[in-house]
């Protein structure tokens, strides 16, 4: 079976076998180019995201606490357009967790307010405060936590035990360290983190370091990881070549479009 270019035979326009094999081709070369630019996008604004998050920890003022969350706010724009290749695609789906996941049980990296709850029958590590604490223990498990490198945060703490709600890398965490814990429920609003929760020398509820240190490193790995996914799109790259050709390729994108669409319908 040929499969034609619905606009093409919108226009009525008759193609060979070999001419639609060809705009098959380019069809999904296009859209294995546009999602390598979608990532680079991603990669660089994240990239300036961090330099801007630099600038706030060296001077952890309200000013710079505003720019590093404009910044955050720039960096997502690039990367929700590039939300069109999951569900199709086998690499973005295994990956897009460690940069996208959401919700997050926010005591699992920081303080969180009274109303949050103590604990939660699901997850162990519901008010955990990794950046309170050095080490943690979950399910008789003790895990290290007084350095908070990119392999911790990774791999030791990201849906750890299994529970998706321990989410300790990406843009939603990223986002969190910056504005704090959002208490205006479904009414209009945003967290109201102060500058000075960086700030060691007029620290604000404790460990000022720490969070300084998770919030450097929690923005390095999301730029490697969108560096990683970049590099997967470009000529030759895994993702690239598991998007598939001919009628392969086209469900692939399809599916991709489809399942997207229809989670946003819900």
């Amino acid at each position: 079976m040929t499969v034609l270019p619905a606009a093409a035979l919108a226009l009525g326009f008759c193609f060979t076998p070999a001419a639609a094999a060809d705009s098959t081709k380019d069809v999904l070369k296009t859209y294995a180019d546009i999602a390598q630019a979608g990532y680079e996008d991603s990669l660089e604004t994240a990239t300036m995201m961090k330099l801007a998050i630099n600038a706030f920890l060296s001077e952890p003022t309200e000013p710079n606490l505003r720019a590093a969350r404009a910044a955050w706010i720039a960096a997502r724009i690039p990367y929700m357009q590039t939300e069109a290749y999951r569900f199709g695609n086998a690499i973005v789906d295994d990956w897009e967790g460690k940069v996208n996941a959401w919700p997050l049980d926010e005591g699992l990296i920081d303080y969180v307010a009274e109303v949050y709850g103590s604990e939660s029958p699901e997850n162990e590590l519901y008010v955990a405060n990794v950046i309170k604490n050095v080490s943690l223990t979950m399910g008789g498990k003790k895990i290290d936590t007084s350095k908070l490198t990119k392999e911790v945060l990774a791999d030791e703490l990201q849906e750890a035990g299994g529970v998706e709600a321990n989410v300790a890398t990406g843009y939603h965490a990223v986002e969190f360290l910056l504005w704090g814990q959002d208490l205006n429920g479904t009414d209009a609003g945003a967290g109201n983190r102060p500058a000075s929760d960086y700030d060691a020398k007029n620290c604000t509820n404790g460990n000022c370091e720490r969070r300084a240190e998770y919030l450097s490193t929690v923005t390095d790995l999301l730029i490697d990881d969108l560096a990683w996914m970049a590099d997967q799109w470009a000529s030759g790259g895994e993702a690239r070549k598991g998007v598939g050709d001919g009628e392969k390729g086209l469900t692939t994108i399809m599916t991709g479009l489809g399942s997207l669409s229809y989670v946003v319908l819900l």
